[in-house]
């Protein structure tokens, strides 16, 4: 995997401007904060993110895929002001459950998701590369 950082570009802060990789490429449904029954446990912005990166992780588990594998990730938020006044504790959920891996990203914020509880939704495509590592 390359990072892509073009020279005299400002590098960005939890996330790359571009990445560039080859290998087996893994795309992750729109995780949201509920378990694997469907259930939420709360309404809380940074617990419904971790609950959607660690729904992230174990999907792409199922690909023989790991975070690091990440390429790219897109963030659907239903309040931009909840999203922004949350971010020290968003990056703390993230670097628990993905590290400090920080692939190409966007944000963007909507006015509402399918599920009606739902605060985040993310999704993700990962690239494995040959021989998985």
């Amino acid at each position: 995997m390359q990072i892509l950082q073009p020279p005299g570009w400002a590098r960005p802060k939890g996330y790359a401007n571009g990445v560039a990789a080859s290998g087996r490429l893994v795309c992750v449904s729109g995780m949201i904060g509920w378990d694997a029954q469907g259930v939420f446990h709360s309404d809380d912005f940074v617990a419904q993110t971790r609950q959607a990166l660690t729904n992230i992780v174990e999907v792409l588990a199922e690909a023989g895929a790991r975070p690091e594998h990440i390429v790219r990730m897109t963030w659907y938020v239903v309040d931009r002001a909840e999203y922004l006044a949350a971010q020290r504790e968003i990056g703390a959920a993230y670097r628990d459950i993905i590290g400090r891996h920080y692939p190409a990203m966007t944000a963007v914020a909507v006015t509402a998701l399918m599920e009606e509880r739902a605060r985040v939704e993310i999704e993700v495509t990962a690239v494995v590369p040959e021989g998985g590592r």
